[in-house]
């Protein structure tokens, strides 16, 4: 499991790099690994608000560096928490 959390911490690590050290800890100190099949690294976020946040204003950039990191892969941000109707394993 070490190695598939890598991929989100990696990630993370050079987003980091690139966005205002503020900026980061507000939108991303919350975010958590959740899982990865792959090709879909899940990530939990705290709220929907940040949920929407991230992903319209970071969400080119992650895709970018997760390419980076691991072509043909995406991030999935799912609020932690929630009922998720698609526990599908």
């Amino acid at each position: 499991m070490t190695d598939d959390a890598n991929v989100w911490n990696q990630l993370l690590d050079r987003l980091r790099a690139e966005v205002d050290p503020e900026e980061f800890r507000r939108w991303f100190s919350g975010t958590s690994y959740a899982s990865d099949s792959g090709d879909l690294v899940t990530v939990w976020v705290p709220t929907e608000a940040s949920r929407r946040h991230i992903a319209s204003h970071y969400g080119p950039r992650i895709d970018r560096l997760l390419a980076a990191i691991r072509p043909h892969s995406a991030v999935r941000l799912v609020v932690a928490g929630t009922g998720d109707d698609e526990e599908d394993e």
